[in-house]
């Protein structure tokens, strides 16, 4: 591409090239201590330097061994609470695990203007995870009468061994397929109700186990069996109204800051640069409360970003309108594969205690909280973009940052 450089990785002024290695066999096997040790010579950190680490705070030696590969140590994210939110008539202190300056504060901001309309709806669809099955068949045979035929033996195969899932309520729900003309492959889907867990590694299980009764029923060469993190089945979705009254300031009235609003949403559906921002906002409230409650905020940012696009275009998150009375109504809807059970939710003890603190709900009502964070963080950032602008809020509350970071350079 024009304007691309090579990068030239920086020489370690105090060690020649042969001594550093990234190569490092065996190092997975060496205790904590031992890996810091090696990685504060070959990196030739200071020994007090090699402490900012971290220490194990919540965590411990085999704990870290459990959630990660070669690790030395931990990165302490701050952990928040945002405020005022008030979902389907209750009230709800919501934890947040981020390091950027003004979010929490714009996630309760905004949780205090739909307050004021009455609160959050939200609500969501059962905890269906949908895992694939893709093959190659090497015969032409008439697959659509096989999988029909068989679909019902094949459930009961996926539940075999799977008691306590069913005991839970959960378990497969429908098999479907597609075959994909442009890579000749049939593709299985597999959509099973994982209860109260994320349910990533039980879909990839059953998906595993399938497979080789569906290449006993359909002469093939089999692909990949992993579940998709477009977990569309799994749906999470929140509303909010906003008094027109409520956002009135010293430069707009009310009136004039919904419109605002509105028309900085509609530039968001209509040009993919302002809808990647837009929902980088949206994300901003949703991450930090799947990483304070132990889920994967990996898997959740792909899932919201591909459903932004299943029209075949990039779009917002979240809509927002006026209504027949002037107010400020907005929703979102969104994919939401989050657990509270199994994993690192149920092995980290700062997990634990934020899904205490958020009233011990059940994955969907953990679902809805989180869409219901995202909404509100997005409310309160076009809020500022279409009135005093964004940076007046944002800055005042960063201005410690900027203060600590001068007195740590003298």
């Amino acid at each position: 591409m024009t304007g691309e450089t090579s990068t030239h990785f920086p020489q370690r002024k105090d060690s020649p090239a042969s001594r550093f290695s990234s190569r490092l066999p065996g190092f997975y096997e060496l205790g904590i201590s031992q890996r810091r040790e090696i990685i504060q010579d070959l990196a030739q950190i200071d020994p007090k330097q090699s402490e900012n680490f971290g220490d194990f705070s919540t965590l411990n030696a085999e704990l870290v061994n459990v959630f990660i590969e070669n690790g030395i140590g931990t990165m302490a994210l701050p952990l928040g609470v945002a405020t005022n939110f008030h979902i389907n008539g209750q009230d709800i202190l919501v934890p947040m695990a981020v390091e950027e300056t003004s979010v929490v504060a714009a996630a309760s901001h905004g949780a205090k203007l739909a307050r004021l309309g009455g609160g959050f709806t939200s609500s969501s669809t059962p905890p269906i995870g949908t895992g694939q099955i893709q093959l190659y068949p090497t015969e032409d045979v008439d697959y659509d009468s096989i999988l029909t035929e068989y679909t019902s033996e094949l459930i009961a195969h996926a539940h075999d061994g799977q008691q306590r899932l069913l005991a839970r309520g959960g378990g497969v729900r429908g098999i479907r397929w597609r075959f994909i003309d442009a890579i000749q492959s049939l593709v299985i889907y597999v959509d099973i109700d994982t209860r109260d867990a994320m349910g990533a590694n039980l879909i990839n299980t059953i998906c595993e186990k399938l497979s080789k009764r569906v290449s006993e029923l359909i002469p093939c060469e089999m692909g990949l069996r992993i579940l998709t993190n477009l977990c569309d089945k799994r749906m999470a979705r929140a509303q909010c109204r906003v008094p027109k009254e409520a956002l009135s300031n010293q430069e707009f009235t009310g009136p004039e800051v919904v419109d605002r609003i509105v028309q900085a949403y509609l530039f968001a559906a209509h040009d993919v640069y302002r809808a990647t921002t837009h929902n980088k906002g949206v994300m901003n409230g949703i991450d930090p409360v799947v990483i304070a409650t132990g889920n994967d905020w990996r898997a959740v940012e792909a899932g919201a970003h591909a459903y932004a696009c299943r029209s075949g275009v990039y779009q917002p998150m979240t809509k927002w309108r006026k209504n027949a009375d002037g107010d400020l109504e907005g929703d979102i809807e969104l994919p939401m594969a989050v657990g509270t059970v199994g994993g690192v939710t149920t092995l980290h003890p700062t997990a634990q205690a934020a899904i205490k603190l958020l009233g011990s709900p059940n994955a969907q009502a953990l679902a809805e909280i989180i869409v219901t964070v995202g909404l509100a963080q997005n409310l309160s950032a076009l809020r500022a973009l279409a009135s005093e602008g964004i940076q007046r809020g944002h800055m005042s509350l960063h201005q410690g940052n900027i203060l600590l970071a001068q007195r740590e350079k003298h």
